[in-house]
């Protein structure tokens, strides 16, 4: 039975390529978008337009559709919310309470976008376990931190149905990033194709944990679908695929564009990018509802630079 859907941030990285899923699943009219300031022209679908935090537009929308689930996507991430630590507390939080007060009161089953944001310095590197030190640097991942804590009090408290995901860095080649901390693996295959150097702004050994959309796509539905007796992680489960330094993302994109040069000279995202694991143990998703990825740093590189060459037409 298709059910209806309400989609927040639905035109950033992940809801650009996450809300066509939703509607070839449950129908394009039973896909609720909410949009902000930039808003497609050729968007095609059941569109609203204001802000998550507005009370009472939100209880409007509520009464007017009726809906069974929710995406909550909007987000100020971390290279925007160190440079506005204000506004992304205030988007992130107030924002995430608003959906989870209304799911409550209307029995809703919520999805929300967590990130390995939440780890900080303190946290270990390698195989980081999904239950360890979360003590992060910068305001975007304080409001991880505490969103998850929040999502896990409503489950608790109200028996709210709330999951969600530590997203990596996501690598998509049909939108490009918002202002995360990880847009690098993303500007390489632009410059690349459009035969331009690349000045990155992390040092070439900086290793990330990385995965390419269409594996985070299909993680986030295949946890929405999971039976709730299966799901025992209420903040967020580690997403994982695939690591790697940003020397091997070059180094990868060389073999189809071999003149292609990166200059590397670390900006104060690297502060961040060393806060960050190398890679994240996702066991518990992998036990709890048979997650696996699909691309490794091969396979994604050929399907981007395939996919970017169509699209810039190169």
């Amino acid at each position: 039975m298709s059910k209806k859907i309400f989609v927040t941030g639905p035109f950033g990285q992940i809801g650009s390529e996450l809300v066509p899923e939703l509607q070839e699943r449950h129908g394009k009219e039973n896909v609720v978008a909410l949009g902000h300031s930039y808003i497609p022209e050729d968007y095609d679908g059941p569109l609203e337009q204001g802000d998550v935090r507005d009370e009472d537009f939100m209880n409007e929308l509520w009464e007017k559709y009726e809906f069974d689930e929710v995406y909550h996507l909007a987000s100020i991430l971390s290279a925007t919310g160190e440079k506005k630590p204000d506004l992304a507390w205030d988007v992130n939080m107030d924002g995430l309470k608003a959906i989870l007060d209304l799911a409550r009161d209307h029995d809703n089953r919520v999805f929300w976008a967590s990130s390995i944001a939440v780890f900080g310095p303190n946290t270990p590197m390698d195989n980081t376990p999904q239950h360890t030190i979360l003590e992060p640097v910068t305001m975007y991942g304080v409001t991880k931190v505490s969103g998850e804590l929040l999502c896990q009090y409503y489950h608790e408290k109200y028996g709210l149905d709330v999951r969600g995901l530590r997203y990596p860095g996501l690598i998509s080649w049909k939108e490009k990033p918002g202002g995360g901390t990880t847009d690098y693996s993303v500007e390489m295959f632009y410059k690349a194709i459009k035969g331009e150097d690349y000045t990155c702004f992390v040092r070439e050994d900086t290793r990330l944990p990385m995965m390419y959309m269409e594996d985070a796509i299909r993680g986030t539905l295949q946890l929405m679908d999971a039976d709730d007796e299966s799901i025992d992680i209420r903040t967020s489960y580690n997403h994982s695929a695939l690591n790697f330094e940003a020397k091997e993302l070059e180094e990868e994109i060389k073999k189809y564009y071999p003149d292609f040069e990166v200059e590397y000279k670390p900006d104060e995202r690297q502060k961040t990018a060393d806060s960050w694991p190398n890679s994240v143990d996702d066991s518990k998703a992998r036990e709890d509802w048979d997650w696996q990825p699909k691309y490794d740093l091969e396979k994604m590189t050929e399907v981007m630079i395939e996919n970017l060459e169509k699209k810039l037409g190169v």
